[in-house]
């Protein structure tokens, strides 16, 4: 009886000690379990995966939008060399009707790969297709960059304000004219500025799109138009701004911040220069239309993505201000007679806002797009904390935002 009571109180103090040890141990893994359900997960240098089901995705649904986008490849494909999609971008201009002298390539072209893409979901891979490492010409999904860069500048104030007459602050004679007098940044980057004139041996009148008979310019602010030449005056009114390459920004700024690779590029036209500080310096293009462009792969993208579907903040840093991507998102306004709101457009985004023709119909009416022509769409779900990259996709855009809709279908939580 002795022995046993000796041996039972000596082993108390290990028992209690093991008790509390316990206790430390559930205390810390709830602790880093709350930790992980308030703090978001960003990437860093290597992007972790998770199963759909991880994350709240039914995995068979998740497969289905996959095997949808692969089965619908676009066009573009079917170019296997720089030359062919040369030939390919010189067939597809003389559809719009534009002039002969309107058509000349300027800028590098890119042959395309395969259909490619990634779904990201709270932050965590959830699957992935075809080459994600190929770095494609993106086309018109550059002008999102575009309005990137704009919003670095806002940030700063480099912009006084986005109804300012931009005018007032670049002086190189783009905006003399009464007419071109009048224009602000938020007209430019609605694409409702109605500028006029030549850029880079292109005439604003080779690219207005919206308009074939020959309608007359209206005040700036009174007519949406899309137009590549316009954009590229404002790439170019943002480089005088930063005095700077707008490619040297957004890699400062903005894509290496966010742990971007070193793979992806921002291409002008031969002739888009001008000098700067004493440097010859090139104006990048906000589209392919004429070549050039914003060059990326699907992780690079996806990355860009996470950052706007997280409000512009990543990993405790806000690289964009919530306020400059609460007005990139906000439909356009046009000051036509009546006035019209552009439910489907913001600054350079495609917006999935229309109450009557949502291009996504399940898909969040908060959710928005980068989109170039040729299948080159990357899609920011802020509500459900969702990524969408694919690069090579054939059909319009409301195919697209069929394959948005099937992927948010697969959300079950």
């Amino acid at each position: 009886m002795n022995t046993t009571r000796q041996y039972t109180t000596s082993h108390a103090p290990w028992r209690r000690r093991a008790s509390v040890a316990v206790l430390v141990a559930t205390a810390l893994v709830q602790r880093v379990e709350a930790q992980s359900a308030t703090s978001p997960y960003f990437p860093g240098a290597t992007w972790e995966r998770r199963k759909p089901e991880q994350v709240g995705m039914d995995p068979q649904r998740v497969q289905e939008a996959i095997s949808h986008a692969r089965a619908n490849p676009s066009e573009t494909l079917e170019s296997k060399t720089a030359e062919d999609a040369v030939r390919s971008q010189l067939a597809f201009l003389k559809t719009f009707g534009e002039p002969p002298e309107g058509n000349e390539i300027l800028g590098p072209m890119k042959a395309p790969k395969d259909v490619n893409g990634i779904i990201v979901r709270n932050g965590y891979i959830v699957a992935e297709f075809g080459d994600i490492k190929y770095v494609d010409l993106t086309a018109s999904l550059s002008k999102s960059i575009v309005s990137t860069v704009a919003g670095v500048a806002y940030d700063r104030k480099l912009i006084p304000s986005l109804d300012a007459r931009v005018g007032d602050v670049v002086r190189d004679g783009g905006y003399d004219s009464p007419h071109n007098a009048a224009i602000t940044w938020r007209q430019m980057l609605q694409q409702t500025s109605e500028w006029e004139g030549t850029l880079w041996d292109k005439k604003d009148l080779y690219d207005r799109r919206t308009r074939r008979g020959g309608e007359p310019l209206r005040a700036p602010g009174a007519f949406w138009d899309y137009n590549d030449v316009r954009v590229n005056r404002l790439a170019l009114s943002l480089l005088r701004v930063f005095n700077r390459p707008l490619p040297e920004v957004l890699k400062e700024q903005v894509m290496d911040p966010i742990g971007a690779s070193s793979t992806w590029e921002w291409h002008g036209y031969r002739n888009s220069y001008v000098e700067i500080a004493g440097k010859r310096v090139q104006s990048v293009s906000g589209g392919a239309h004429w070549g050039g462009g914003f060059w990326s792969n699907a992780e690079d993208l996806a990355r860009l993505g996470l950052l706007y579907a997280r409000n512009g903040s990543w990993n405790g840093r806000q690289i964009l201000s919530p306020a400059w991507i609460a007005e990139a998102t906000t439909p356009a306004r046009v000051t036509s007679t009546p006035p019209q709101t552009r439910y489907n457009y913001g600054f350079l985004f495609w917006l999935n806002a229309d109450p009557r023709r949502p291009f996504a119909k399940t898909g969040s009416p908060k959710g928005y797009t980068m989109a170039g022509g040729g299948g080159y769409y990357t899609w920011m779900d802020p509500e459900n904390d969702l990524v969408i990259v694919v690069k090579n996709l054939g059909g319009s855009m409301q195919q697209y935002g069929d394959f948005v809709s099937m992927v948010t279908s697969a959300i079950r939580k």
